[in-house]
């Protein structure tokens, strides 16, 4: 029908002319941002769907550079435990050289010298070593890495100090509290009889050890050592023996680490007259005054100024350098292990990437394809609009006629 009013034809062209617009607007969008979903109304399932894998991918990312951080921190504490080794392996010469019987006093002291100085570098490494402020080498506990979304893998931590590794070479550093006998020797020619804790970082390996130029009569010759409990049986017995009334009952480490001996009570001395206790009140403890009685002294764990001395700090520094050892292999398998760690986790991502890009990104080609065909029909359109406006003009032939 022929109309002037309303022009169907032109408002069917304008209404395919507006579709063809907003299709040929969406391919260019996709195409400009190179995603298929560029917002809900796209895909909403699609869109909930991508967001989830998404965060999955963000997190396994994360969990891999977590683990490259665990294998940084690990290679940092296993350079620094390349240094320990090398001084455990200068100390283990040093005691070998003094072991031999070819060096004086003083050249073994010389040697004694050094051998301390490594042990305090190695303490020093041990507690300087950080990474972001954690330190690995100083005692127990572990670190966790985490390398996912909910697990995790334990790194141990190792007491590389020399405490750690039972080979301390400056002793301890409390002051030994002396122990009297009331004014009365073991024996005269007794100098002293020294506790330590050679062999022991928590003092419960305590050696007594006879000093003196002659024998401590009925008990011990000079330079014997013993540890504590063998003293007090040494000495019960030699006061049984001689049918005296002093019994040791026990020795037991105080709270400021000095040492204190109990006496259940009082007795005259030893075989060959040699007096021990003359007090009821037992052995009390204060500060030496003489060369009489029993001195608890801070002893020097590693020694090597001696024969004896050094031939024992071998069996202790091949000990620590197998404690040393066993600590940097853990070290070594945790930097495999987490180097597999980050290779999986990447390739679960590329994988989740894959499958977020099949659901997200746009096909390029099949795009194309629509906004070639939405061109067309937008150019059409216009063509057809043009004419349907001109429509109502044959109208006005009718009406001039």
């Amino acid at each position: 029908m022929l109309a002037i009013k309303n022009n169907i034809m032109a408002s069917n062209a304008a209404r395919h002319l507006g579709k063809a617009y907003d299709g040929l607007a969406k391919s260019v969008e996709r195409l400009a941002s190179g995603l298929r979903i560029n917002s809900a109304k796209d895909d909403a399932a699609g869109l909930a769907v991508r967001e989830l894998i998404r965060a999955d991918i963000a997190v396994l990312q994360q969990g891999s550079r977590n683990a490259q951080d665990g294998i940084s921190m690990l290679q940092t504490m296993e350079g620094a435990m390349a240094i320990i080794d090398e001084n455990l392996i200068r100390m283990k010469e040093l005691a070998e050289q003094a072991a031999t019987g070819s060096y004086s006093t003083a050249q073994r002291t010389i040697m004694q010298n050094e051998f301390a100085e490594m042990g305090e570098e190695i303490d020093r490494i041990a507690g300087a070593t950080k990474f972001n402020d954690i330190s690995m080498l100083g005692g127990a506990g572990s670190v966790e890495i985490h390398v996912g979304t909910t697990d995790t893998i334990s790194v141990d931590k190792y007491d590389m100090t020399q405490a750690g590794l039972s080979m301390e070479t400056a002793g301890t550093a409390a002051t030994y509290t002396t122990v009297l006998f009331s004014g009365d020797t073991i024996a005269a020619t007794n100098t002293g009889a020294y506790i330590d804790n050679t062999g022991s970082t928590d003092a419960k390996n305590l050696v007594v050890t006879f000093n003196g130029a002659g024998a401590v009569t009925g008990i011990a010759a000079a330079s014997t050592s013993y540890t504590l409990d063998a003293f007090i049986t040494i000495l019960n017995t030699a006061s049984q023996a001689a049918a005296e009334s002093y019994n040791i009952a026990s020795a037991y480490q105080n709270a400021d680490d000095s040492y204190s001996l109990l006496v259940t009570s009082a007795g005259t001395g030893v075989p060959g007259g040699n007096p021990v206790i003359t007090d009821a009140g037992g052995l009390t403890t204060g500060t030496r005054v003489a060369t009489n009685g029993v001195a608890l002294v801070a002893a020097t764990d590693l020694d090597i100024s001696t024969v004896t001395g050094a031939t024992a700090a071998l069996t202790s520094l091949t000990t620590a350098i197998s404690t040393k050892d066993s600590a940097r292999a853990a070290f070594g398998y945790k930097m495999n292990r987490l180097e597999k760690v980050t290779t999986i986790l990447d390739i679960q991502s590329e994988n989740l990437m894959a499958a977020e890009s099949r659901i997200s990104d746009v096909d390029v080609a099949t795009e194309m394809a629509k906004l070639t065909r939405t061109q067309v029909l937008s150019q059409a359109g216009i063509a057809m609009l043009a004419q349907a406006n001109s429509m109502p003009q044959m109208a006005l032939s009718l009406l001039r006629g």
